[in-house]
């Protein structure tokens, strides 16, 4: 493939900045899809991230204990720590999957929206 076949294909697919950051323009339709279901999925993974990191810390939490009867009912007893530790694992993995997907979601654009670092009037040596 040549390196015109590769500028259209960049051009049909998204555009490159000059710190190689890749936006894809897409409809205004779909623009608005994506913003809004990546939004709402970043938050309910980061919130729920921070609950089970919060069931990790405090043995008291209403999920900890709901947890735990689960597994009770199933007849598993895993130590405290290794719950614990299962607990943060998960929350911190919630958390990264809703800041991925907010990341994501945040290069799509619609036509006709320029790059604010383009559109600058400013130069980048304020100085």
């Amino acid at each position: 493939m040549s390196s015109s076949d590769d500028h259209d294909a960049d051009a049909q697919e998204g555009v490159h900045d000059a710190d190689g950051r890749r936006d894809v323009v897409v409809p205004m339709r779909l623009y608005k899809t994506v913003t809004v279901f990546s939004t709402l999925i970043a938050i309910v993974g980061v919130v729920f991230g921070f609950v089970l990191l919060d069931a990790a810390t405090i043995r008291l939490s209403l999920l900890r204990r709901l947890v735990l009867g689960l597994l009770r009912a199933v007849g598993v007893v895993p130590p405290e720590t290794v719950l614990s530790a299962v607990l943060a694992v998960l929350g911190l993995a919630a958390i990264g999957f809703g800041a991925g997907v907010y990341v994501l979601g945040t290069r799509f654009r619609a036509h006709g929206m320029g790059n604010p670092q383009e559109d600058a009037d400013e130069s980048s040596g304020n100085g």
